[in-house]
Order: C-alpha cells, then sequence, then structure tokens
C-alpha cells in the first residue's frame, strides 16, 4: 500500500470502530471507503447489516505538546441516515481523557464544551452541536483543548480549509 492509501485504511479502521452509536451494528473496518476530499476533510462511507455511515474527518495541524505520546487524533462528523443522525461532531483524542475534566472546542470566540467517553469526546446538546458546525463552516480553524487522565494539558488545532464542502457534501450524498 502507499503511504495515503495505507493512512486512509487507519483513518477508515479507527473512525468505523469508534463512531457507531448505541445500537446500531458497527460496520465492519474494512467496508468504510474514501469518497471525497475537500481542502483537509475527507468524506467516508461505510455499510453493514443495512446501516449506512457517513462521516467527514480531518486530523490536526498542530499539537501540543510535541512529543506527546498519543493514539491517532481525529475531529469527525458523522451521519446515519436511516437513523436519522444527520451531523454528529466527535472528536478522538487519542488518550484517556482525565475523569470529571470537559474538554472545549472553539472556533473563534466561540467555545463548545465536551462530555467524555474513554478518548472520545461529544457534543452533548443537539443545539450546540448545530452552532458548533454553523461556526465551523465560517470559520478557519478549530482548537480543541483537553486533560489526559495523566494530566496532560494538550491543545490540537485543525484546520477548517474545506470543511464546508465536505459538511455539504455529507449532507447530499448520504441519504
Amino acid at each position: 500500500m502507499q503511504g495515503s492509501a495505507r493512512v486512509q485504511a487507519r483513518v477508515a479502521a479507527a473512525v468505523v470502530a469508534m463512531l457507531a452509536p448505541a445500537g446500531v451494528p458497527r460496520v465492519a473496518a474494512d467496508t468504510a471507503n474514501p469518497l471525497e476530499k475537500h481542502g483537509d476533510w475527507v468524506m467516508y462511507t461505510a455499510e453493514a447489516g443495512g446501516s449506512r455511515l457517513c462521516f467527514v474527518t480531518a486530523q490536526p495541524t498542530d499539537t501540543k505538546p510535541d512529543g506527546a505520546r498519543r493514539d491517532a487524533i481525529h475531529f469527525y462528523v458523522s451521519a446515519w441516515p436511516k437513523e436519522g443522525v444527520k451531523a454528529e461532531v466527535s472528536v478522538k483524542l487519542g488518550y484517556p481523557i482525565k475523569r470529571g475534566s470537559a474538554p472545549t472546542v472553539s472556533v473563534g470566540p466561540q467555545a463548545f464544551k465536551l462530555f467524555v467517553k474513554d478518548d472520545k469526546a461529544f457534543v452533548a446538546d443537539p443545539t450546540a452541536e448545530l452552532k458548533l458546525i454553523d461556526a465551523m463552516k465560517k470559520g478557519g480553524k478549530i482548537l480543541v483543548e483537553a486533560v489526559s487522565e495523566r494530566g496532560t494539558a494538550t491543545s490540537d488545532i485543525y484546520s477548517l480549509n474545506g470543511f464546508e464542502k465536505a459538511i455539504q457534501a455529507l449532507s447530499t450524498k448520504c441519504t
């Protein structure tokens, strides 16, 4: 496998393994396929057991602290059309998150608190989730800040280059 294809395969496997919500059959990792790329965002689709999963994802352009040991780090917006989910935001931080902490996602002056599950963080309030996605469409970058179980404060910056087109593709091609 070439480098880019290997990275896409790892992204697909990691995403599919972590994203299926409760009650939705987990989609086999080898069925997630990159559909298209928009700037720094890639759209994937996968199907299994009559359920379709689509998502757009990006990796950070900068992470702090330098050299911190972490697994893969990704920002996702996912859709499960059959289940009525159109745009669920999640972040895979690449480490177990400190209990009781609340990671934040900032786009410009707007900050959104997330709830934690293992090494992932989600927006709890659907209204806040819609506001976050709207801010992302207009913004230039995302800042994700969190604290690991060991007490290491991290910050990850994601480019929003191509996000608006990627989220549009998610809503029109994932039906």
